[in-house]
């Protein structure tokens, strides 16, 4: 299975471009798709979800046309938006069903197999008959990947589903949904460089609207081996480092400042090589598209 995105563009009536001729290959499993606020994640997951109009371009998943059959489309598909609503005086078992019946699943057996199995596999079981206005914001995540396996979806979307969540509830969500992503595809929409280095197989960076690069997360991170040094400086000679080098990051630790840098060779013997990360690569990436260069392709 795989979903195919071609040449995709839109721009907003206030004139804002979200989306520049975004093109990706997605395959079964888990896609991390990481960009800054406002890089246009949203736009892209709106639109593959059919909840607004792309001006340019195609989608397809294993042939069926997305964008031109939408209706179709809605009975595989799994969504999960940044912010979503929950009726707060009715129970997590209620509104299963309800959904599941707006889902076409009448058939009373059926539908209280399914639900049931829905609340234990996101570990709700226990809090099935409690109102959803008590829900802490894990158990709302939780509920709201429920909902989006109802009707056994072949895609899944979920935009930026760990943001404000305590590391508890992140690891439990995360496990979640790297175990539902063996057998369907689904895209993982965040600005957290870590939900992704922990669980996908693939994925891409996202800035400006534009595809900055794609591919396997360790071979685009091999790609920087022996070119990211560290360096641990006083704060105010960062100015003075940031004219004459590239530095992707800068971070504060026990009252110093750790800055890492972008360099073919070693600045000088100050510097000492890091072992790369996702958060290094991306940070680069960040920055080479913010300078116009052309990025490395995936």
């Amino acid at each position: 299975m795989q979903l195919v995105i071609k040449n995709l563009s839109k721009t907003y009536p206030n004139g804002v471009q979200a989306l520049r001729d975004v093109s990706l290959e997605i395959p079964t499993g888990m896609f991390g798709l990481l960009g800054p606020n406002g890089a246009g994640k949203s736009t892209l997951m709106r639109t593959i979800a059919t909840l607004q109009e792309a001006d340019a371009g195609t989608i397809h998943l294993d042939g069926t046309d997305i964008l031109n059959n939408k209706d179709e489309v809605r009975k595989w598909l799994g969504y999960l938006p940044q912010e979503f609503g929950v009726y707060p005086k009715v129970s997590a078992e209620d509104m299963l069903h309800h959904i599941a019946v707006l889902k076409g699943i009448t058939n009373n057996s059926e539908r209280n197999q399914l639900v049931d199995a829905l609340l234990h596999q996101t570990n709700l079981y226990q809090s099935r008959d409690k109102k959803l206005g008590g829900f802490s914001g894990g158990m709302k995540q939780r509920f709201g990947i429920a909902q989006a396996l109802i009707g056994n979806p072949r895609l899944i979307i979920v935009d930026e589903p760990t943001a404000g969540l305590d590391p508890t509830e992140r690891n439990r969500f995360l496990n979640l949904l790297s175990e539902i992503g063996e057998n369907v595809i689904v895209i993982l929409s965040t600005h957290i460089v870590e939900d992704v280095s922990d669980l996908c197989r693939n994925m891409a960076i996202i800035n400006k609207g534009e595809v900055v690069l794609a591919g396997e997360p360790a071979a685009l991170i091999g790609r920087l081996d022996g070119k990211i040094w560290k360096k641990t400086i006083e704060r105010n000679e960062l100015p003075a480092i940031e004219e004459k080098m590239k530095v992707v990051s800068s971070r504060l630790f026990a009252g110093k400042t750790i800055i890492h840098v972008h360099a073919d060779h070693i600045p000088d013997s100050s510097f000492s090589r890091v072992d790369v990360s996702l958060e290094d690569l991306y940070f680069t990436q960040l920055m080479a598209s913010a300078n116009g260069k052309v990025p490395a392709e995936g």
